[in-house]
């Protein structure tokens, strides 16, 4: 069963101001939660087209928008090829170009892929150490722990999982597996738990909570995906199109904030012209000049989405 709790349903879907024969892309299926609602707003000349690279997902989608299936068109791909794969899609090319209506990603990894013991994403169950979002994909977070140096290692629980005690946990992994390899999630919690200090594992979250939120995104190359595709999403966007974005920690928070920040409109003129003469137009408005984030209610029904962020912009 794919059970999975969709965070900032009602507000990423309202800031997308679904009309009801527009082409939209969820790049984040997952558990279906937004991409139903979607859906449920567009006609028959309407379509949305979903990303993911989960077969689980997938195969969820397709009993899950079994009513909408007229206008849904699954995709298994990487949402970093979003403008590859809207190529082929007849109903989002204008001009010999993609533009659609609307994107949304919501970047939190869905609930069944943290909760399934033998998928290696939980701390809280032991199994392979795997990590994979697409089974076809090579590199597993066994290979990082096993096979990558010492520095490496440390420079990702660091920079991916703003983890203090990255050196100390790289270091004992490296003297670990010079013993034998390192298999299980259950292994590697035991190390990084003899990592670091007894009075920082008494307090705050699961130990091992920041280590594997970082092994995670370097086995997914998750920010590396993002960035290109949100950079194809500003590209792909139709005038008036809009982008929501959800995010669930500081790195891919930064990556949307800046690269919206990019494109927006900035005057260059001096304070004192009356009028602006230089022209430079911008590509997008922020919709939402403040991320929003999740009520008392949903954060009671949904501990999860305590740390997210939906940031909305607009193709002018």
């Amino acid at each position: 069963m794919f059970h999975h709790i969709t965070v900032l349903k009602e507000e990423a879907v309202e800031g997308l101001d679904i009309k009801p024969d527009g082409v939209y892309v969820d790049c984040t299926l997952g558990g279906a939660g937004h991409s139903s609602v979607i859906a449920s707003r567009l006609n028959e000349q309407g379509l949305l087209i979903a990303f993911d690279q989960d077969d689980a997902a997938l195969a969820n989608a397709e009993t899950k928008l079994a009513p909408y299936m007229d206008r849904v068109k699954l995709v298994r791909s990487n949402f970093r090829d979003l403008e590859a794969q809207l190529r082929n899609i007849p109903q989002a090319m204008k001009d010999g170009k993609p533009q659609v209506d609307g994107v949304l990603f919501d970047l939190g990894v869905s609930s069944p892929q943290l909760d399934e013991a033998d998928r290696g994403f939980s701390y809280n169950h032991d199994a392979e150490l795997d990590m994979r979002m697409d089974r076809t994909a090579e590199l597993t977070a066994k290979e990082i722990v096993n096979e990558w140096l010492e520095q490496e290692i440390s420079r990702i629980l660091f920079e991916y999982g703003e983890e203090k005690f990255s050196r100390r946990i790289a270091a004992n992994i490296v003297a670990a597996r010079a013993k034998g390899a390192i298999e299980t999630t259950g292994q590697l919690v035991e190390l990084i738990k003899e990592s670091i200090p007894a009075a920082a594992r008494r307090s705050g979250p699961h130990p091992a909570k920041r280590s594997f939120q970082a092994l995670r995104i370097a086995v997914n190359d998750e920010l590396g995906a993002f960035e290109e595709a949100l950079e194809q999403t500003i590209r792909c966007l139709a005038p008036g199109g809009r982008a929501a974005v959800i995010t669930f920690h500081s790195l891919e928070d930064r990556i949307c904030k800046q690269t919206f920040a990019k494109y927006i409109e900035r005057c260059t003129c001096p304070p004192d012209f009356p009028m602006c003469v230089c022209g430079k137009k911008g590509t997008l408005k922020l919709i939402n000049r403040k991320p929003i984030e999740a009520g008392d209610n949903e954060l009671e029904a949904n501990p999860r989405a305590r740390s997210a962020k939906l940031r909305i912009a607009e193709k002018l």
